[in-house]
């Protein structure tokens, strides 16, 4: 690790111990690694239906400039009502899953109590989520 990213980890580990940034952090790296697992299945499903973009976006009556950029896009926000109408026409539908109990104590109990014990694992943790390298993120 060089000294540069070492220095990024405890920055982001001391600004964690502000209640009101661990909540923002926390909700946004579970929003980003939530929405980007959700569009990335639903992408999969598209493929696996050898269904184009723009047969999905006539399906869903959108223009095909959304599905692209729903695809395509780096940062996407789709609104879930997007998300089901495209589950939808892919024979799919968006459902809620419980955390497994290791990540709910790492991630859910920080976000409700505003504190982290270890803020180090939290950050490394929410990273991992966001770049699709935890265990949780890809079951």
């Amino acid at each position: 690790m060089t000294a540069e990213h070492s220095a990024f980890w405890d920055d982001l580990a001391e600004d964690l111990q502000d209640p009101e940034f661990l909540r923002h952090y926390v909700v946004e790296s579970m929003r980003i690694a939530t929405i980007d697992r959700i569009v990335n299945q639903l992408d999969e499903a598209r493929d696996a239906a050898d269904l184009s973009k723009a047969a999905l976006a006539r399906a869903i009556s959108a223009e095909p400039a959304v599905v692209r950029r729903l695809f395509s896009a780096k940062h996407v926000n789709p609104t879930l009502g997007t998300l089901a109408e495209v589950a939808a026409a892919l024979g799919m539908r968006i459902t809620l899953e419980p955390l497994p109990p290791a990540e709910r104590k790492s991630v859910t109990e920080p976000l409700l109590d505003g504190r982290a014990a270890d803020t180090q694992a939290l950050a490394q943790h929410l990273s991992d989520l966001r770049s699709g390298t935890s265990q949780s993120a890809a079951a």
